[in-house]
């Protein structure tokens, strides 16, 4: 498995996700609930392990202690058999995204209510995705659940260029 995130640059792993839970959900319903989401404001889902958007490398792993993987691009965390983390850094090696996965069992499994403020409907499958943009924080941030007896949760929190 940490082959497969080694093997993604950081830029196709974040469309993958973004592509696959996003699938079956029309634009104006996206943009609706960026809208009901008050996407102006401040994310609740804001920093990860006390990592944030614009810490340096040096600063996310005194935080997180020694990365699994790491390079100059990002640095893949496994902090148990249920919760992995990696962080994106751009050129000046600040973090620009987090991508958190979660699988069923996880001891911190969050909720959508958690991460927005509010519940997200399932789809016909159980699947769930949502994703809002915070424009004055200048960061989005999404949340994907898998459908099925062992789901996966993906948090996402990109910085927007």
């Amino acid at each position: 498995m940490i082959r497969i995130f080694r093997i993604l640059n950081s830029t196709a792993l974040l469309l993958l996700t973004t592509l696959l839970f996003q699938s079956g959900i029309p634009l104006g319903v996206a943009q609706t609930q960026n809208a009901r989401a008050g996407g102006d404001d401040a994310p609740l889902f804001h920093e990860y392990r006390n990592v944030r958007i614009g810490m340096t490398a040096e600063e996310v792993r005194a935080k997180l202690s020694k990365p699994n993987d790491k390079s100059d691009e990002q640095d893949f965390f496994i902090f148990s058999d249920d919760e992995s983390a990696q962080v994106f850094y751009d050129k000046s090696r600040t973090v620009f995204a987090i991508s958190v996965n979660f699988l069923n069992g996880a001891r911190d499994l969050p909720t959508a209510k958690a991460i927005f403020g509010s519940d997200i409907t399932p789809k016909s499958d159980g699947s769930m995705y949502k994703m809002v943009r915070y424009p004055k924080a200048g960061c989005w941030v999404s949340f994907s659940r898998t459908a099925g007896d062992s789901p996966l949760t993906i948090v996402t929190m990109q910085k927007i260029e």
